[in-house]
């Protein structure tokens, strides 16, 4: 192949690689001379820009590696060969080494680059025909040591040496145009860190003589253009000009356009396109732009593995625009994505890093946002803290300076939303202003930090009520609206902030003209919203200002019309669920307020969107303190509005739609569909789908405590955790598409919940502020509304006189007991009985379903405890049911009684524990009474006591036997009802193992310990205690404690009633209720107190 041959450089460069490898082999010196030879004339074949320019300075810079091994001391070798021979070879070994590094990413080679240059340099003194090129390659290289690392004297030394290339190389050198590229790239890097707008200005005018030097079909034009374009854009982020940003993007889509697939700079320039059209979204909110950025950030991320120095880079980038579609969009994938990126891209940055503050930024916005969605304050405060780092690494005159101070500052305000310190307030009030004095008049950001620090005011206002800080929020929205017209993606975000805060002052001041300019503001928003966000509080703020209109004016369509935008706006609620959630909220206040009757539909959508809030969060114990932030109240007023509307079933669906939800979620994921798969075996693919996607929806519901992981660890897990919940749903939507499965997994309507009286009537007990009332649940009839004459506050004030009662360091006392069930007999009770009586015979079983505030109450005991008096026990069997979908769930389970039953008893009467618990004295007797009972055939009992009686023991019996008896202290943790325990040998059983124990075909447990069925009064409608974790697990009948018990008294009833439940010589676990009905009345006539035995309940069938 002559010379001029297309594959001469290949040849040249296999046959160098031949004489190397020949060399490694037999180690003669020539080879490698002759090798290196070869390779420098391959590598002057293939110039800068060439496909293989980086292999070839690679193998170059290998094979003069090895020569310096094999000859010893380099220096020693370079000072034997000549001048330019040694400053050629120093130049070549710099320049592959720094190619490597930019390959490989190892510190070293870049270290050794520079030193080499530097030596290089010093070989070639002015006036030397390489001195330019010198100066131009150690540049270059500190360059990217400044990136890596940070140290602007790196940079500075850069500039000066570009400076004197440039100076060496006059308009008419050949070299002039890439000299002025390379000038203008340091100095708008320089500007970047230091905001000297001179090193812009500068760098722009360099950068368009370089283009103008480098015309169309010159090797250089690409990179001349999108030089250019990245400093045109930096000064539109600057100055706001929008032909800047145009002409940026017009010149980084012509330099992508003439690289070829694969050439080594494709992802810078891929990387700067998607920035620019970023941009562009964010002015003029063009989805088409930020499609095809996040398109080329991908594209740009592919290029760039890890390992890739531009890796974290690519990451942030990403991680942002995905950020930037969450917003606009509302897909939580988009936003878990960014966070996943983000916190890569900062991992990969050293401490002090240049990039570390618009990354620790970018984490934290996301993470803010994060709260905004999940409402998970960790997410708020993790967001302030990286704020607050960020903006440390930030010296005066950083570009990204006000943006820093204007991050911090809203994080600030939302926190003080949260917790109401006054000084996060004032704090961020200060960040805004400092932040909008750091912006020049046209700043693109500048609407943003009018709108911020007018936001931050308004709040002030509402809180110190001083009128100046409300007019001038208004001043800074007007100004803000000034700076968004129409079509800019913030103006109707600024619309709905000025019609907000001019609704504010005229609650204040009584202006009409402010709530006309308002109500003008807001109808226009609604016409000009591009984002659900928008429409949302356009609608909002519409709805809020016909109240006004309506209670100012009395005018019943003022009342109609704002119900009506309520409505609407909580069709937007997706975009951002925990501000639609508080919206649903507020519509529910203002339609009760005004008997309106849209207050049921209000109700029905707020349920719905707190289901699908907490359907998204991980474990159990994270579903419980999210649900916290919301009114627990809110099934039961729901279920009032219903009844008050007349619609009974739809009171009993909403109910079960609003209770107990995390059972409802950890049943979701438990659910079989043998049924389908035995219906239509070649839905098996989709069956299995579903049951492993649940099964590790499951696992991850199981999930007790991360103190021992990390908060990233965390992050990840939910993240995972949603990923597979949005791939359950598809899959749960297919199946609701197969005949039959329509309503599979949806909340139960009433004709399937009335199954659950099938062997008797349900009684639900609804307690809410606007009424107290009884449903009285039939089979295959219609439901039985009974108002209730008696209050919230009155059921308060008996539940207090009970609770206080029981809690008296000598027990309860009888007079107060009974006067207490007297009043609930009266009250509540007798009106239910007398219903009953049409329906059911006397001793017949009944099932109360209470809610709320009735849960503390031991309705089974109700009654006239006098000469004459009626009593509940005296008439019915009462058992009671968590929920009616519970009772439903349990009969399914009723399989085929087997030959041979498995029963544990367990009982502890001295735990070692953290919790000090004074010895039982009648546990041996408990145990052995049940022994004797039950010493038959078909039962293999199994006792298991003392130091045998340890936790892990005892949640192996709970998984191995059908029938379990456990006898031991047990604790109700009010403020973490899920931590509630039974208490063994080495530790607690807690309420989390029960769940994660697989008990679902078990039929009966007797927890003879205190306060197992107790409940947690501060969420009483989530059901959370010992009792009802083992019956929404499987077990299909459960006796536990509403309080305390004595040991004495438990070994009685355990005895009277396994005496009663075996008389016939089976068991059968449907027999337990009337079984303990009867144990309790034998303690009667044997002369234990009522109060003393009242404690004991049955729950299931």
């Amino acid at each position: 192949m002559p010379e001029g041959h297309p594959q001469h450089s290949t040849s040249l460069n296999n046959l160098a690689s031949a004489l190397k490898t020949r060399f490694d082999q037999r180690g003669d010196g020539k080879d490698l001379d002759e090798a290196i030879d070869h390779y420098q004339s391959a590598l002057q074949l293939r110039p800068e820009g060439h496909p293989q320019h980086c292999s070839s300075l690679n193998n170059l810079a290998n094979a003069v590696q090895t020569r310096f091994e094999q000859r010893g001391n380099g220096r020693t070798l370079m000072r034997q060969l000549n001048t330019t021979e040694r400053s050629s070879s120093l130049n070549n070994l710099g320049g592959a080494l720094w190619t490597r590094f930019q390959q490989q990413g190892d510190g070293k080679d870049l270290d050794e680059a520079i030193e080499h240059h530097h030596s290089a340099l010093q070989l070639r003194p002015e006036g030397h025909p390489q001195h330019c090129s010198s100066l131009s390659n150690l540049a270059g290289a500190l360059r990217t040591r400044f990136e890596q690392r940070g140290d602007g004297k790196d940079l500075d030394e850069a500039i000066e040496h570009h400076q004197s290339a440039l100076q060496l190389r006059p308009e008419y050198h050949p070299q002039h145009s890439t000299s002025l590229n390379n000038l203008a790239s340091v100095l708008w890097t320089r500007f970047q860190q230091r905001g000297d707008e001179k090193d812009l200005y500068e760098a722009i005018e360099h950068q368009k003589s370089a283009l103008h030097l480098m015309p169309e079909g010159h090797p250089q034009h690409s990179t001349s253009l999108n030089n250019l374009a990245s400093a045109l854009w930096t000064q539109f982020e600057q100055q706001g000009d929008g032909k800047d940003l145009d002409e940026a993007i017009e010149h980084h889509q012509s330099a992508l356009q003439l690289l070829p697939e694969g050439h080594p700079k494709c992802s810078s320039l891929l990387n700067n396109l998607a920035n620019g059209l970023q941009t562009r979204f964010e002015q003029r909110g063009d989805e088409k732009d930020l499609d095809q950025a996040i398109e080329h950030h991908q594209s740009a991320l592919q290029l760039r593995p890890e390992g890739h120095p531009q890796h974290s880079t690519s990451l942030n980038n990403l991680a942002s625009v995905l950020w930037t579609r969450f917003q606009q969009q509302g897909n939580g994938k988009d936003l878990d994505e960014a966070i996943e990126h983000y916190q890569s891209a900062l991992q990969l940055l050293p401490e002090g890093h240049p990039l570390c503050s618009y990354s620790l930024n970018n984490l934290a916005n996301g993470l803010q946002t994060q709260f905004e969605q999940r409402g998970d304050e960790k997410d708020l405060d993790e967001a302030i803290k990286h704020h607050q780092s960020a903006l440390r690494l930030m010296p005066d005159g950083h570009p990204q300076l006000s943006s820093s101070l204007n991050n911090l500052a809203g994080a600030l305000q939302k926190r003080f939303e949260q917790h109401g310190d006054g000084k996060d307030l004032d704090e961020a009030i200060e960040h805004h202003q400092s932040a909008l004095q750091l912006m020049s008049e046209g700043h693109p950001q500048c609407s943003s930090s009018l709108n911020n620090l007018a936001s931050a005011l308004q709040t002030r206002f509402e809180q110190q009520g001083d009128g100046k800080d409300l007019n001038e929020a208004i001043e800074y929205h007007k100004s803000a609206l000034q700076l968004t017209p129409e079509g800019h993606p913030q103006h109707c975000s600024s619309l709905n902030n000025l019609a907000r805060a001019l609704q504010t002052r005229f609650a204040q001041q009584g202006d009409g003209k402010d709530l006309d300019k308002a109500l003008e503001l807001s109808g226009a928003a609604v016409e000009q919203s591009l984002t659900a966000s928008s429409h949302l509080n356009a609608q909002w703020n519409l709805a809020d200002i016909h109240l006004i209109l309506s209670s100012t004016q009395h005018i019943e369509k003022n009342l109609q019309d704002a119900m009506y935008h309520y409505e609407k706006a909580a069709e937007f609620a997706h975009a951002n669920l925990f501000q639609g959630l508080q919206l649903c909220q507020k519509w529910i206040r203002a339609a009760e307020q005004h008997h309106h009757m849209s207050a049921l539909d209000a109700y029905t959508k707020t349920l719905h969107l707190l289901d699908y809030h907490i359907s998204a969060t991980t474990s159990v114990l994270s579903q419980h303190n999210t649900q916290k932030h919301f009114p627990p109240d809110l099934a039961v007023n729901a279920a009032s509005c219903a009844l008050r509307q007349g619609d009974t079933s739809h009171a009993v669906e909403l109910l079960e739609q609003g209770r107990a939800l995390h059972w409802t979620q950890i049943a979701r994921f438990r659910t079989s569909l043998e049924h389908l798969y035995s219906q239509d075996p070649s839905k098996q693919v989709l069956v299995g789908k579903f049951q492993n996607l649940s099964a590790l929806l499951n696992r991850h519901a199981e999930v007790s405590f991360t103190h021992d992981k990390s908060r990233t660890e965390v992050e990840a897990g939910e993240r995972h955790y949603r990923n597979l919940l949005e791939q359950w749903k598809k899959v749960v939507e297919e199946i609701r598409t197969i005949k039959g499965f329509s309503h599979f997994l949806l909340s139960p309507l009433f004709a399937d919940l009335q199954e659950a009286a099938c062997e008797g009537p349900i009684i639900i007990l609804n307690a809410s502020e606007f009424s107290c009332d009884a449903i009285i649940v039939l089979y295959m009839q219609s439901p039985i509304h009974l108002p209730l004459k008696i209050t919230l506050e009155e059921l308060h004030d008996l539940v207090f006189q009970h609770r206080q009662n029981n809690q008296h360091p000598q027990g309860p006392a009888y007079t107060v007991f009974i006067e207490v069930m007297g009043e609930l007999w009266q009250k509540v009770i007798f009106p239910v009985v007398q219903k009953l009586k049409g329906f059911v015979i006397k001793h017949s079983r009944i099932w109360w379903c209470p809610t709320s505030i009735f849960t503390a109450l031991p309705l089974h005991c109700a009654g006239e405890y006098k000469q004459g008096g009626q009593v509940l026990s005296k008439l019915f069997v009462s058992s009671y049911t968590p929920s009616l979908s519970a009772l439903i769930k349990a009969r399914s389970r009723n399989a085929k009684m087997t030959q041979e039953i498995t029963f544990a008893a367990i009982g502890q009467a001295t735990p070692d524990t953290s919790v000090q618990f004074p010895p039982l004295h009648y546990i041996d007797h408990e145990l052995g009474g049940i022994e004797a009972v039950l010493s038959t055939p078909s039962v293999m009992f199994t006792k298991v006591v003392g130091s045998e009686a340890t936790r892990s023991q005892t949640l192996q019996m709970l998984v191995d036997n059908q029938w379990l008896h456990l006898s031991c202290h047990g604790m109700q943790v009010p403020q973490e009802p899920f931590k509630s325990c039974l208490a063994m040998a080495d530790g607690l059983v807690s309420l989390l193992d029960i769940i994660n124990a697989n008990i679902s075909t078990h039929e009966f447990a007797f927890l003879s310990a205190c306060e197992t069925a107790m409940g947690d009064l501060s969420t009483p409608d989530e059901v959370i205690h010992l009792a009802a974790g083992l019956q929404f697990m499987g077990v299909k009948s459960v006796i536990g404690t509403l309080w305390a018990v004595c040991d004495d008294v438990a070994y009685k009833i355990v005895l009277a009633f396994y005496k009663e439940l075996c008389k016939n010589g089976t068991l059968d676990c449907t027999m337990a209720a009337r079984s303990l009905h009867e144990a309790v009345g034998t303690l009667a006539k044997d002369g234990v107190p009522l109060q003393e035995r009242a404690m004991f309940v049955h729950i299931g069938i």
